[in-house]
């Protein structure tokens, strides 16, 4: 892959965090047709938190449509254990990790990803571990 072009990097199609979200209705739609859609974990560029234009190729779960936008809110995937820490939830082992390591969900930060800022499709979770995911983020952010 061509490190100076990263899909979601840069420019209008860059995936950023999203500080302020409302209203978010999650519904479970994954669809195969390139584009991302909640239910379906994806590969894009994710700035680190220090927000130094530093980040990495990485992949997200796509979790809501945004009202009335082309973006779609996704959360972070990691494969660092994270057992003990309430701000992540595990959702195991997928496709997304050519290794097949467990993976968890980073639940404080909440990413706007445009369509054209995702590098690839990687597979669509199964509803019930979507539902683990979504449950949480009703809890934490009041999403519906």
């Amino acid at each position: 892959m061509d490190e100076d072009f990263l899909p979601g990097r840069d420019g209008p199609a860059a995936t950023v965090e999203a500080h302020r979200v409302r209203g978010v209705r999650m519904a479970y739609a994954p669809d195969p047709d390139g584009d991302p859609d909640p239910g379906e974990v994806v590969w894009t560029w994710v700035p680190f938190e220090e927000n130094d234009g530093r980040g990495k190729d990485r992949p997200v779960l796509v979790v809501a449509r945004e009202h009335g936008a082309e973006t779609v809110l996704a959360v972070q995937l990691t494969s660092k254990r994270h057992d003990d820490r309430a701000e992540y939830q595990p959702i195991g082992s997928g496709p997304w990790d050519r290794e097949d390591r467990e993976s968890w969900v980073l639940l404080d930060r909440v990413f706007r990803i445009h369509p054209a800022g995702m590098r690839r499709e990687a597979c669509a979770l199964d509803r019930g571990r979507f539902n683990l995911v979504a449950n949480r983020l009703v809890e934490r952010y009041g999403w519906a």
